[in-house]
């Protein structure tokens, strides 16, 4: 049962809120971040790029570079820029997209259920990145970014959520990058607090969608501070570190899709037959091709778009790994016929986020830096639900949730 509570967030002014919200740290280098900083002392990325406050070339990772960043959080509370909460809340933040809005708690999740596996992850994590984020956490004594969960929708908690946000919320404005709308309300009222805490306890599992390294960092810094703690009761508000809880029917997972530099020797013809082995192959021409239906993908090759449609037999329904396209694309043509083992590691292919359509793809091509690419039906929500229930891990960069989560709306402090 999931155990969650309410905190005392950490928050800017009103009037401050689009001058220090910030996108989340992973998805822009220090380079980007500098240049979205500019000119603002309370972009939340003094925070969490604080490279950006040295010269350009700074190792992010150097000691005084973390330290840069418990002193930047110090200074925007000391000039007001940043206000904790009176009393522990519960908050509700919306985010709209091409006119679909999704609504997520913003909860305190509980360390013990990530040791223990009731918060159910779906990506492997590296070890060098939980470490940066556990120094980032530990230098702040704070989660300063959440993570993205995602849990069984609730009836009653969409009603609980649509009747606190009929209310005038604390902050409502678009992202000027993306366009997006970023809405916040608070949840004070105690029965309600209440409530959202039990049904909680009732729902058997939450699920990370995005931040795994985050929601490791955050679960390991507390139990690092747990064990530390020779007075240790179990109520420090270490024990709990900062999510977004969205109900799994609202949650769109986008394409994830794969760009190749080169076809391993073949030409065009011998890379096309090698795939009529598993696959079902038809040229569309010049028109952008997007996938139809699972085991269906696209390809773009010498300025023209195909529909490749896996064969029955090459795919295992009944196995949630195997069902996948992305273990279906990475087994019978990166591996099979591209030669590429390792998605992790290996230097011939790159990722791109559905985000940026698939005419990126084709500009990736066509340029001369990659030589084909293949889109991808999207992963579907309950495609991650069965995979992590089974304990089963995502193959690398199957999902991409959209939009991210804005940092900087809350914070939640360790102590």
């Amino acid at each position: 049962m999931a155990i969650i509570k309410p905190f005392k967030g950490i928050r800017p002014k009103r009037e401050l809120v689009e001058k220090i919200a910030s996108r989340p740290y992973d998805v822009l280098n220090s380079e980007e971040a500098r240049a979205e900083a500019a000119g603002n002392e309370m972009s939340l990325y003094h925070i969490i790029k604080p490279e950006i406050d040295f010269p350009v070339g700074t190792d992010e990772h150097d000691e005084k570079v973390y330290r840069k960043a418990a002193e930047n959080f110090e200074m925007f509370q000391k000039n007001g820029w940043l206000v904790q909460d009176s009393k522990e809340n519960y908050y509700v933040y919306a985010q709209t997209m091409n006119g679909k809005t999704q609504y997520g708690l913003v909860v305190c999740a509980y360390v013990d259920d990530y040791m223990t596996g009731k918060i159910k992850k779906h990506e492997l994590t590296r070890k060098d990145k939980e470490e940066d984020r556990m120094k980032h956490v530990r230098v702040n004594n704070a989660n300063v970014e959440p993570v993205f969960f995602a849990y069984p929708h609730n009836n009653e908690l969409d009603a609980i959520v649509k009747e606190v946000t009929k209310g005038k919320p604390e902050y409502d404005f678009v992202a000027e990058l993306d366009g997006f709308r970023h809405t916040f309300w608070l949840i004070e009222d105690e029965a309600k607090i209440k409530r959202i805490t039990e049904i909680f306890a009732t729902i058997p599992s939450l699920y990370i969608a995005d931040g795994h390294h985050r929601s490791a960092a955050a679960a390991l810094v507390g139990d690092e501070k747990r064990r530390q703690n020779p007075a240790h009761k179990g109520n420090e508000e270490y024990n709990y570190f900062m999510a977004v809880c969205f109900p799994d029917d609202q949650l769109t997972i986008i394409d994830y899709n794969r760009v190749v530099k080169d076809l391993n020797g073949l030409t065009d013809e011998q890379f096309i037959e090698k795939l009529k082995k598993n696959f079902d192959v038809e040229l569309k021409g010049k028109d952008i091709y997007k996938p139809s239906k699972l085991h269906n993908f696209s390809m773009y090759l010498s300025g023209n778009w195909y529909s490749l449609t896996a064969k029955a037999g090459t795919y295992d329904d009944k196995d949630p790994i195997g069902v996948l396209d992305v273990t279906v694309s990475s087994n019978l043509i990166l591996d099979e016929i591209l030669g590429i083992k390792d998605l992790r590691t290996d230097k011939r292919i790159d990722f791109v986020g559905g985000i940026r359509g698939l005419g990126e793809l084709k500009r990736r091509v066509d340029s001369g830096e990659m030589r084909v690419a293949f889109a991808l039906y999207p992963v579907s929500m309950q495609q991650l639900i069965d995979i992590a229930d089974t304990n089963n891990i995502m193959p690398p960069k199957t999902t991409w949730f959209e939009p991210k989560l804005r940092s900087g709306l809350v914070i939640h402090k360790l102590v």
